[in-house]
């Protein structure tokens, strides 16, 4: 199912069909840098994931992260979604992209989207955002979409600093 798109991409749900996508993007040197080593290491483990993380948090909250597709061939390029942690007071937006899409205008196109999504389709008024204070692109990239570093704290059962962002949408008139 079909969340949102834009004029290159198309934001969509998971389907355990995935599997082999979330296999590459969760062992991405990048990803076990920036996000964490999830322990994914074969395509059974790879499902569950998918059905643990975004599928049962789309049934629970009504959103989730949602895979970024290219709108021409539907190859899976990356994830961007919403996500509400129990650390955090508010939604979460985060993305991934395998590196041979990065730096080409994806990742912040997703995640307008997903911000439009969050505004105009549920509601939200408010976004939060949390990155690696060292991963400079997903600084630079929150700061551009016009979020706000609110803190640097350490995570209940993290030992690393995180930067945590907000993002308020302009109040209706």
């Amino acid at each position: 199912m079909n969340i949102t798109s834009t004029d290159r991409l198309v934001i969509r749900l998971f389907e355990t069909s995935d599997a082999a996508f979330v296999l590459e993007l969760l062992n991405d040197p990048s990803w076990i840098k920036n996000i964490g080593d999830r322990g994914i290491r074969n395509l059974d483990q790879a499902r569950d994931w998918i059905l643990a993380k975004p599928l049962e948090s789309q049934s629970r909250c009504g959103f989730s992260f949602y895979v970024v597709t290219l709108k021409d061939s539907h190859v899976a390029i990356g994830i961007c979604g919403l996500i509400k942690r129990e650390t955090l007071k508010d939604v979460d937006i985060g993305y991934a992209f395998l590196p041979r899409y990065s730096g080409q205008g994806y990742a912040i196109e997703a995640a307008r989207a997903t911000m439009r999504h969050a505004e105009e389709d549920l509601g939200l008024t408010k976004l939060a955002a949390i990155t690696s204070p060292d991963n400079v692109k997903s600084n630079s990239l929150l700061k551009k979409m016009g979020f706000v570093l609110e803190e640097v704290l350490v995570l209940p059962g993290e030992e690393r600093e995180t930067n945590l962002y907000a993002y308020r949408f302009p109040a209706l008139e």
